[in-house]
């Protein structure tokens, strides 16, 4: 979905007349609704069952991703990805953890590779679809499409998935503190969209009170939505997790970027555009598994921050081009982004997974994919930014090209430093075999 979508941006700011900025928030809004309700949803997941809440997450997915195809100003498309993304939260906030349920420890790094691949086999695959269904049937098919694709899923669901698992059942439910958490999101990013302003600066002072209020309630209430002690007394979890936020913060908006890029600067059809994105998740997807089954013989660590390495390699590769590059050079940057992810993600999985005790899967399942969210956000934070401050609120058309190619380089020094701090994140999470893994 991500993936596809980003490929069919342009087409949507044709029809529905969006800005570079309103354009960035169907990406952002799926994104902050993910966020927001990630560990809220890990957590029911706990205490009322990991299938039940897979299965209505499926529901939701599946009906807002017919009303975003039927969306007909840029405000319905922006609600409805808000809603596609709390859905698509209580699909990939307990997926995980239930392949942790059923698989044996020593079998962790493979499964999650397996399950990396089959994610980013998915990624693959988005980018030349969504081009496809873009070009020959129009940006809105790639909803039906997905809504087609969860009716699929729900049927095998439903007919293959029995067990149940809720190993917190009967603990209490904490409201209070998913009320402040997922205001405190909610205020950040709106912060972040609305910089350079005082209105920004003012939610995001509020939202950042938000984050050491809760954290304060979350260590003083008897049955806490997130055990922050997970994050205070077990280095492994909370470097890891540190390590993936760092990392999608440094990437996730490169997808965004570049189909910018290749479609109004280099004038490629969705379709084309589509085709050459796929060199990222292409490397992912076929490297994953090896480097899954490696993380069970060879300290996470390691090979995580060498992924870490390899991104910013990519990332830096991207920042010197422009409307004369060769294609060359462009997939070049693409497939090291690739290489590097394949090294960084199912090792990482492995780290944080292995660091915690099975009453706790749903919610490291959670705090992982919330820390991917977050990243994810955060990167869109940053391109917002950056569009705020040098091209503004207009369509971009040729006028705005330079604009737009200097937004881009700006934006990939930036992720390629904050990727490089993320390596020594990774190190820092000392040895896994120590744990008792």
């Amino acid at each position: 979905m991500g993936s596809a979508s980003n490929v069919a941006l342009p087409a949507m700011g044709r029809e529905l007349s969006m800005n570079a900025l309103s354009l960035s928030w169907v990406a952002t809004s799926f994104l902050l609704a993910a966020a927001m309700s990630l560990v809220p949803l890990g957590r029911i997941a706990d205490l009322y069952g990991r299938r039940r809440i897979f299965l209505w997450g499926i529901v939701l997915y599946t009906l807002s991703s017919l009303a975003c195809s039927l969306a007909s100003n840029a405000a319905m498309l922006i609600f409805s990805r808000f809603m596609q993304g709390i859905g698509g939260a209580m699909i990939f906030g307990t997926a995980t953890a239930i392949l942790i349920s059923v698989f044996p420890f020593t079998e962790r790094g493979k499964v999650l590779g397996i399950n990396v691949a089959a994610v980013y086999t998915g990624l693959s695959a988005g980018p030349l679809i969504g081009g496809l269904l873009t070009q020959h049937f129009g940006w809105r098919s790639i909803f039906l499409f997905n809504a087609v694709l969860s009716l699929i899923v729900l049927f095998f669901t439903l007919w293959k998935l029995r067990d149940e698992w809720a190993e917190a059942r009967g603990e209490r439910f904490d409201l209070t503190g998913t009320i402040i958490y997922s205001l405190s999101l909610f205020l950040l990013m709106i912060g972040f969209s609305r910089l350079p302003s005082t209105v920004a600066f003012l939610f995001i002072v509020i939202g950042i009170a938000g984050v050491a209020a809760f954290i304060k309630w979350e260590i003083r209430t008897p049955s806490p939505l997130l055990d922050v002690s997970l994050f205070l007394q077990n280095r492994a979890f909370t470097f890891s997790n540190l390590a993936a936020l760092i990392h999608y913060s440094a990437t996730y908006a490169v997808s965004f970027l570049m189909s910018l890029y290749l479609q109004f600067i280099k004038d490629f059809s969705p379709q084309v555009a589509g085709g050459i994105l796929l060199a990222q998740p292409v490397i992912q997807a076929v490297f994953s598994p090896l480097i899954g089954r490696l993380s069970d013989r060879i300290e996470p660590r390691f090979l995580a921050s060498l992924g870490m390495a390899l991104t910013v390699c990519g990332l830096c590769l991207l920042i010197f081009i422009d409307a004369r590059s060769s294609l060359a050079c462009i997939l070049a940057g693409l497939s090291l982004l690739g290489l590097g992810f394949a090294f960084f993600s199912s090792p990482n999985v492995n780290a944080i997974m292995s660091s915690v005790d099975r009453k706790f899967l749903s919610l490291a399942s959670g705090a992982l994919a919330t820390m991917r969210i977050l990243g994810q956000m955060f990167s869109m934070g940053i391109a917002l930014l950056i569009f705020a401050l040098i091209i503004g609120k207009v369509q971009i058309t040729p006028l705005y090209y330079p604009l737009l190619l200097q937004s881009m380089k700006m934006a990939f020094s930036i992720l390629s430093i904050l990727c490089f701090l993320g390596i020594f994140a990774s190190l820092a999470r000392g040895r896994m075999r120590n744990n008792g893994a």
